[in-house]
C-alpha cells in the first residue's frame, strides 16, 4: 500500500490507508488510546481500539511523543461533538488496524508545540532539528521557499539568467573582513569566500549575459548584528546591461509589489508608487538613511516601502576605519565600482566629497532590505575612484581582471542586491532574522549544534603549511 499524506485523507472517507509521521500528541483514555499523527502536510487524530486491534493497542501503549510511526487504518468521519473546526482534519479520524514504531525518540529538551521563542537561543540551536518540527518554524521556512520560487519564476519571465558565481574566489579590499580559505596547493596563498558577487555580476555584463541574477551566498567576518545573520547572509543578486536608474527602480518595486500582493496578501502596502527620497532630506527628517515611513507602526501588516537616493559617492575616513589600509581621506560611500552622476563627474578632480553616486537604497519599516547602483563601466573614471581612495599599486592589481576586462567593450550596467533573510523576516513578522533561517549561528557567531568553529588536527595543519599560535586564553571551549 502507497503513503497517503494527511491533507489528503479528507477526500477517503471509509477508505483504507497507510500513514507515516510523527506522534504530536499521545493520550490514553483508558480502553481508548487517541494519537495525534503529524507529516508535513498536517494533522490526523488516530484512535486505537483494542476491540479493533489488540496488537495495535499494545504498541500504542509503548509510544511517547515525537515517536515516528507507521499506521494503516480506516478513515471515519467523526460523530457531531467531535468535530474539530480549527483542524483541517478536524471532520474525519483514523480507526487503526495497524501500528509501527519506525523509531523512538527521548524526552525533548523543550516544548516543540508551544511558542519556541521563548525558548534560550542556546538550547533552540542546539537542537535546531527539534525546533524545526514547531509549526511557526515550519512556516517560516516555507515562506522563504516561496519567496525565492517567486522570485525565480518572475525574473526567468523576464528573460533573466539565473547563474552561479564562485564561492573561493579572491581576496579584495571591499570594505568587510574577508573569510580566507587556504590553499593546499599553493602554500602561503588563500581563497576568499565571497563577500558579494559584485566583480562576477559585472564580469557576467561583460561576457554579455545582459540579465543575470542568482540567489547568492554572501559571506563577512564580521560581528553579529541584529539585521544579518553572522557568517553568511543570502541576498538577490540582479544585474542588468544597458539600463538607467530608472529601469532598475521600476523592476525592483513592480517584483515585490506582485511578490506580496501574492504570497502575503494580509499585508497592504502603504505607498504606491514607493516614495524617493534623496540622502540629505532622509538624514535631516528621520536621522538615518533607512526611514521607516509607516502610517501606524504598531499595524504589523503595514509595509512601508522606499527608496532613498542621491548617497554621496565618498564619506570621509578616519584612522580607525577598516576599509582597505590605505590612508586617503576617502572611502566609497557604497563600493568602489559605484558611478558617480554625470554632472558630478568634473567634481572628482575640484570638491570629491561634493559628488554624488549612482545609488539606491531600499528601505522597509525602518531596515534596509537592499542596495544598488549604476556601475562604473569607463576604466578611466573607475581608476580615478581608486586614486581618490588611496588606492597603492599593488591594490590596484588585485583588480587587474576587471580594468583588463573593462578594456574588451563593456555596455553600461547596474543591478540591485536585496536581502532575502531581511525581507522574509519583515513578511514573516518576526523580530530576529534567525526565525527565518533554517541553521543560523548563535550571536557569539557559532554553531551549538556542530560546534563549530572547531579545531583541527596537526596533520590537516601541515599540509596546509600553517601554524596556529594562539594563547590560551584565546581557545574556544565549543
Amino acid at each position: 500500500m502507497n503513503r497517503t499524506l494527511i491533507k489528503d485523507t479528507i477526500n477517503k472517507t471509509e477508505q483504507e490507508v497507510l500513514i507515516k509521521g510523527w506522534v504530536n500528541i499521545r493520550r490514553d483514555h483508558g480502553k481508548l488510546i487517541f494519537l495525534d499523527i503529524r507529516d508535513r502536510s498536517g494533522l490526523i487524530q488516530a484512535v486505537i481500539n483494542p476491540k479493533v486491534s489488540a496488537e495495535a493497542h499494545a504498541v500504542a501503549s509503548e509510544i511517547r511523543n515525537e515517536y515516528v510511526v507507521e499506521l494503516i487504518g480506516k478513515i471515519n468521519p467523526r460523530g457531531e461533538k467531535q468535530i474539530n473546526l480549527d483542524l483541517e482534519t478536524g471532520k474525519i479520524e483514523i480507526e487503526v488496524t495497524g501500528l509501527k514504531i519506525i523509531n523512538g525518540a527521548k524526552p525533548l529538551p523543550f516544548d516543540i508545540t508551544s511558542d519556541t521563542r521563548t525558548v534560550s537561543e542556546e538550547i533552540r540551536l542546539k537542537y535546531r532539528y527539534l525546533d524545526l518540527r514547531n509549526e511557526r518554524m515550519k512556516k517560516n521556512l516555507k515562506l522563504r521557499h516561496n519567496v525565492i520560487q517567486f522570485i525565480r519564476n518572475y525574473l526567468m519571465g523576464l528573460d533573466f539568467t539565473e547563474i552561479q558565481t564562485p564561492i573561493l574566489t579572491k581576496s579584495t579590499p571591499e570594505g568587510a573582513r574577508d573569510y580566507l580559505v587556504p590553499s593546499r596547493i599553493y602554500p602561503g596563498n588563500f581563497f576568499a569566500l565571497p563577500q558579494s558577487p559584485q566583480q562576477y555580476k559585472q564580469l557576467l555584463m561583460v561576457g554579455g549575459i545582459e540579465r543575470y541574477f542568482q540567489i547568492a551566498p554572501c559571506f563577512r567576518d564580521e560581528d553579529a548584528r541584529a539585521d544579518r545573520s553572522p557568517g553568511e547572509f543570502y541576498q538577490l543578486d540582479l544585474e542588468m546591461s544597458f539600463v538607467e536608474q530608472e529601469d532598475i527602480l521600476e523592476l525592483t518595486e513592480k517584483l515585490f509589489t506582485d511578490l506580496v500582493k501574492t504570497l502575503t496578501p494580509e499585508k497592504h502596502i502603504t505607498f504606491s508608487p514607493w516614495p524617493r527620497i534623496t540622502h540629505k532630506e532622509a538624514k535631516a527628517k528621520f536621522g538615518n538613511d533607512k526611514p521607516d515611513m509607516r502610517k501606524d507602526k504598531n499595524d504589523p501588516n503595514e509595509l512601508a516601502f522606499c527608496w532613498v537616493l542621491d548617497f554621496p559617492l565618498f564619506t570621509e575616513q578616519t584612522e580607525e576605519d577598516f576599509f582597505h589600509g590605505a590612508g586617503d581621506k576617502w572611502g566609497p560611500s557604497h563600493h568602489m565600482f559605484t558611478a558617480p552622476k554625470s554632472e558630478d563627474i568634473p567634481l572628482l578632480d575640484t570638491d570629491p566629497g561634493k559628488a554624488r553616486g549612482l545609488q539606491h537604497d531600499l528601505a522597509l519599516n525602518g531596515v534596509e532590505i537592499g542596495g544598488g547602483s549604476i556601475r562604473i563601466h569607463d576604466p578611466k573614471i573607475q581608476e580615478k575612484i581608486f586614486d581618490l581612495i588611496g588606492f597603492t599599486k599593488k591594490q590596484k592589481q588585485r583588480f587587474n581582471h576587471m580594468l583588463e576586462a573593462f578594456e574588451y567593450g563593456v555596455p553600461p550596467h547596474g543591478g540591485i542586491a536585496p536581502g532575502i533573510d531581511r525581507l522574509v523576516r519583515i513578511l514573516a513578522g518576526e523580530e530576529k532574522i534567525s526565525e527565518v533561517i533554517a541553521f543560523p549561528l548563535s550571536g557569539s557567531v557559532r554553531d551549538p549544534m556542530m560546534g563549530s568553529p572547531s579545531d583541527v588536527s596537526d596533520k590537516q595543519l601541515k599540509e596546509l603549511h600553517i601554524k596556529v599560535d594562539l594563547p590560551k586564553e584565546k581557545k574556544i571551549d565549543i
